[in-house]
Formats: C-alpha cells, sequence, structure tokens
C-alpha cells in the first residue's frame, strides 16, 4: 500500500495497516520495500531480524514471491531460465536456502524453520549421468521443520508436516507427518473437515 493511498484509506483500513506496522516494526516493512526490487514479482514483504539481509541470486531466471515474511540469511538462487515462486502467507526463517536450476514452487501459507535448504538440483554433475535437475513442489500449508532437506523431483503434498533434520527424497502425500533420513511416513494429521 502506497503513502498516497494509506492517505486516502477509509479509518479502519487505515488504523489495521498502523496496527500491522506495530506489531512488525516500521524498520521490517522498509527493508521489505527496500528488497521487492530484487525480485521479478513480489507482494508485501516484511524481512524480521538483523544482518544478513535475505539474499537474491539471480542469474537470469524469474523469482515471484506474495505477500510473504522473510528473515534475516533467507538466500533465493536462481539459474538462468529457472523459476521460484512463493505463495501469499508463506513464512522463511533464518538461514532458508532455496536453490532453483529449473523450478521450486512453494505454496501458500507454508511455515518454513531455521536452516532449510530446498533445492531441485545436486548443483554438480554425477559422473556418467551430467547434471541431474528436477522441480520441486510444495503445496499450500505445508510445514517444515529446522533443517531438513528437500531434494531435487519432490512434491510435498498440501498440510503435510516434515520433522526438523529430515532429508526428503521421495514424495510426502498430502496431510502426512515424514521424519527421518532418508524421511519415511510416522502419522497422518487430522482429516480435512466435511
Amino acid at each position: 500500500m502506497s503513502l498516497a493511498s494509506l492517505a486516502l484509506a477509509p479509518s479502519g483500513s487505515l488504523a489495521r495497516v498502523r496496527r500491522r506496522i506495530e506489531s512488525d516494526g516500521i524498520l521490517s516493512h522498509i527493508i521489505g520495500l527496500l528488497l521487492r526490487h530484487r525480485f521479478q514479482k513480489a507482494g508485501r514483504l516484511i524481512v524480521h531480524g538483523g544482518w544478513p539481509l535475505p539474499a537474491v541470486d539471480n542469474k537470469g531466471g524469474r523469482i515471484e514471491i506474495g505477500n510473504c515474511g522473510l528473515f534475516n540469511g533467507v538466500r533465493f538462487e536462481c539459474w538462468s531460465g529457472a523459476r521460484i515462486t512463493v505463495g501469499d502467507g508463506t513464512y522463511l526463517n533464518r538461514g532458508v536456502e532455496i536453490v532453483a536450476a529449473e523450478s521450486v514452487t512453494i505454496g501458500r501459507d507454508c511455515k518454513i524453520a531455521r536452516d532449510v535448504i530446498i533445492m531441485d538440483t545436486d548443483q554438480h554433475e554425477l559422473p556418467g549421468q551430467g547434471l541431474l535437475v528436477s522441480p520441486v513442489v510444495i503445496e499450500d500449508g505445508v510445514w517444515i521443520g529446522a533443517r531438513a532437506i528437500i531434494l531435487k523431483g519432490v512434491t510435498v503434498g498440501h498440510d503435510a508436516i516434515i520433522a526438523a533434520g529430515a532429508v526428503v527424497t521421495r514424495d510426502v502425500p498430502p496431510r502426512t507427518v515424514v521424519a527421518g533420513v532418508p524421511a519415511k511416513p510416522v502419522s497422518r494429521t487430522d482429516s480435512p473437515p466435511a
């Protein structure tokens, strides 16, 4: 919302904006505004924490991020022709790293804890195989615990939970809790509302 639109906003809207700025801190909003130009498309970004600020290493791809919360040390690496998409309401905590050689898609309202790595490539060629790349899709409402790793070719279904320290090498069905190395299903979350 621009300053001009704030001045024209109905009093109820202005009050909501003031409460949000007070709860998040004005500096979090200012840093978010300054960071927006690093993305090809960006919603409202709220940047929490101190240094280092979130980093964007775009080598000729496309990074689109919705209305999101980012903490310090978040890093986006997007290779030439690749795409990173992060949906509205998603939260990336300290040290999260997202690497796309082709495509990484993260849905809406995901909660991603500290030091999580999400990548669609091994980042190096394997003998006799070349560079292996396969898109990663994380659907809406997924929770990913601290220091989990999501590897190439994985789809994590909506409302799934990835335990801290898990290494996800295979698809995770919706509403499933996975843990371990490699990650395996350990339980299911509540069934969807009727």
